[in-house]
């Protein structure tokens, strides 16, 4: 596929690939975000592709089917720990270890009626 460097906030040329975008997540303050809704374009990451961004899920904080909130947490449980490769293998650029860990950790504010968080650990 055609494609073209860009020059990056560091002012550095660099070329789409799966190194830059993960570069652009690396080191972002994934903390500083409420639900981790950061904006990774324009890192200051020397080696970061200048337009990189996450997709995200959204949950609600109190579930009004707490099954069903459980099973898409489960979803995405089952992902980050199996399916890093399929997602390498089909282009995409996983989220770094860390991240994963403190999304997952974000987990247990996910809460039913009574209090209790829907996802058991």
């Amino acid at each position: 596929m055609t494609h073209l460097g860009l020059v990056n906030k560091a002012g550095k040329v660099v070329q789409p690939d799966d190194l830059t975008f993960a570069a652009a997540a690396a080191k972002a303050d994934w903390k500083a975000a409420p639900g981790f809704g950061i904006n990774l374009n324009n890192s200051g990451e020397a080696n970061a592709w200048p337009i990189t961004s996450a997709t995200f899920i959204l949950m609600y904080k109190t579930a009004e089917k707490p099954d069903r909130s459980a099973e898409a947490l489960k979803f995405f449980q089952w992902a980050y720990r199996n399916g890093q490769k399929l997602a390498v293998d089909m282009d995409y650029v996983p989220l770094p270890a860390p991240v994963v860990t403190m999304v997952e950790a974000s987990w247990a504010d996910i809460k039913d009626g009574s209090g209790k968080a829907v996802l058991a650990k």
